[in-house]
């Protein structure tokens, strides 16, 4: 018999209230992990994607593969299709849907900011992709056909899955050229061709990168380069003397049956499409040049001020250092005299390992150290063959999972000298590429931050962080020619980085003027002799340069400017418990990203506790 329980109405209510508690509690909690579960399965599914679908990019991004989920793929060099790129907009709409979709407030502080970033990066993607035919992947200074020999020539070899790797997208280098020979061709038909000069300088690249006299006599760079991979894993025991043999002759077989006939063809091909009468002009003489600028600036730089904000923020930047720099050579006429008339700076340090080492030293107390152990540095000169198509100094970016050894490289051929290679090695080096990239790449696994974050690029972030650090290196290179007793070279120094500010300031205007207001080559020689530059094969140089490089000096310019403008906000926000060491911490472990998110980001960051203000004990 069964047992009545009889509940009184306060009893009841109080009961009632308490299953309503539970079920919403249970409710909220199988939400919450709901969102946080699709969240994982949508970010975790596009990084597999993504990588699987590109092994160039996979290699360059992970040492280890099967550590992130990716057991089994097949080599891919994904080129160009119509197909592909539109079936590649329908994927980023749908991505956005389920982005859309997930409730954020019940994710992690973490997954919330990747959340804001993947959005608004997709969503620009989605933008960029309307405007099918405004890409330039075979520009003469930066095109496909110079940078996938880089590519490959320092494609580092760690295991034998890696030479067969190699080998199979070797193998694709002829579809992948010829499918660029084809976004070519319709890029034509749509009325957006390139201008003869510059397809014949990318033709005059695909004849001299790869020839058949240095295929035969064995000298070419991805011949010598490859010798020298196979070595180590020869050394290391990875490969027997018979198994690299094999692999060095499959090699010279593709290169001499593949790639050399890849670029023949696709010389050929442009050589089919020049038309003199296409203008060497901006995008903003383009139907929808304008358009596609705007969204071109917003992904390039991750700024999200409209181009009437940019040009008056340029302006005042311009006017700001002008009058610095007038200051400076008013008190200290004696330094101006001694720079225009090219006095040599008596500097230091003669090798790059001296000055790298006073870099670190000299950044301690205004940046956050790595973390983990110290990060290995070599620094190397570029292998002669590819001195004509590297800049004078590089890193080559570390992958998320292996940063314990890094690589600076040198071009001997475009060499700096003196301050000019302190500079340079404080953006390539400490405190730039390199630092940011192991601090970042070590924070996010040890945070166990998802790796697709890693896919998010930006340029403004990336750039505009070496630049900045790089003005910083000018004062530490004055520091050290005070310390020196050499102070009328350290004044030389102050002069020389606002020289850069100024160059640099005046080339992103330039860009603006050109891609978006339309100017012609005409009106920008005129601003550029303004500025005492007066030789003609110079200033066309410069006006070249930025038709085919749009947004590129912007990259680096303004993103050192949102920085500065971070900066400024984080003085307003944090007051007197401001520190560079604090602000620097910030902009480090929030990680690149675009700087509206950056800027919201910062309006609620706790501050980190800075060594440079701990009590003594």
């Amino acid at each position: 018999m069964k047992k009545h329980i009889s509940l009184s109405p306060k009893q009841f209510w109080i009961t009632a209230a308490l299953l309503l508690s539970f079920s919403s509690l249970t409710i909220f909690l199988f939400t919450f992990r709901q969102d946080e579960k699709r969240f994982s399965n949508i970010t975790g599914r596009l990084f597999v994607n993504e990588m699987s679908g590109n092994t160039l990019n996979m290699h360059y991004s992970l040492a280890f593969p099967e550590n992130f989920g990716i057991y089994e793929y097949d080599p891919v060099l994904p080129g160009y299709s119509a197909k592909g790129a539109k079936n590649g907009l329908i994927v980023t709409e749908n991505t956005l849907a389920a982005l859309e979709s997930i409730h954020t407030e019940n994710l992690s502080d973490s997954d919330a900011y990747l959340h804001t970033l993947l959005t608004r990066s997709l969503t620009n993607s989605l933008e960029l992709g309307g405007f099918t035919y405004y890409q330039n992947p075979l520009s003469p200074s930066s095109g496909m056909q110079s940078q996938l020999p880089i590519l490959l020539a320092e494609y580092r070899f760690r295991s034998k899955r890696d030479v067969e790797d190699y080998l199979a997208l070797l193998d694709q280098t002829d579809e992948y050229f010829a499918s660029l020979l084809v976004y070519e061709q319709e890029k034509a038909a749509a009325g957006l061709g390139v201008p003869a000069s510059c397809l014949r300088q990318v033709r005059k690249e695909c004849d001299t990168i790869v020839t058949e006299k240095d295929l035969e006599s064995g000298t070419h760079f991805l011949q010598t380069t490859f010798r020298d991979r196979l070595q180590i894993l020869c050394d290391r025991g990875e490969l027997t003397l018979e198994e690299a043999r094999k692999y060095l002759v499959e090699n010279d077989r593709l290169l001499k049956t593949v790639l050399l006939p890849a670029y023949v063809s696709l010389g050929d091909g442009l050589l089919l499409l020049e038309d003199e009468s296409i203008p060497l002009a901006g995008l903003a003489a383009l139907p929808e040049g304008r358009s596609y600028y705007e969204a071109l600036l917003a992904s390039e730089t991750g700024s999200g001020r409209s181009v009437e904000e940019i040009q008056e923020l340029l302006a005042k930047r311009f006017s700001e250092t002008y009058n610095e720099l007038l200051q400076l050579v008013t008190e200290n006429p004696e330094a101006v005299n001694g720079y225009n008339a090219g006095t040599k700076i008596s500097f230091p340090y003669t090798n790059a390992s001296q000055m790298l080492a006073d870099l670190q030293e000299r950044m301690a107390e205004d940046f956050p150290a790595i973390p983990g152990e110290a990060a290995a540095v070599s620094v190397k000169p570029v292998d002669r063959n590819l001195e004509n198509y590297c800049a004078p100094a590089f890193y080559l970016t570390a992958p998320l999972d292996d940063t314990s050894q890094n690589v600076i490289y040198i071009n001997q051929l475009k060499t700096p000298s003196g301050p000019e290679l302190y500079t340079t090695l404080a953006h390539e080096g400490y405190p730039g590429h390199l630092y940011q990239t192991v601090y970042n790449n070590r924070s996010f696994m040890s945070g166990r931050e998802r790796p697709v974050r890693s896919l998010l690029w930006y340029g403004g972030y990336l750039e505009g962080w070496a630049l900045y650090v790089e003005f910083t290196s000018y004062d530490y290179a004055s520091e050290l020619l005070t310390e020196q007793g050499l102070a009328q070279d350290a004044l030389y120094i102050q002069i020389e980085k606002y020289n850069r500010s100024l160059q640099l300031c005046l080339f992103s205007m330039l860009d603006i003027m050109i891609h978006y207001d339309n100017a012609s080559f005409d009106q920008v020689s005129q601003v550029l002799q303004g500025f005492g530059i007066t030789d003609e094969d110079t200033i066309q140089s410069i006006y070249t340069y930025i038709v085919l490089e749009p947004c590129n000096y912007l990259k680096y310019y303004l993103g050192y400017l949102e920085i500065q403008s971070l900066r400024e906000t984080a003085h307003r926000l944090w007051g007197p418990e401001y520190s560079d060491y604090r602000f620097n911490s910030f902009l480090l472990d929030a990680g690149p990203s675009d700087f509206v998110s950056l800027n919201e980001l910062l309006e609620k960051w706790e501050l980190p506790e800075d060594p440079a203000v701990l009590p003594e004990t």
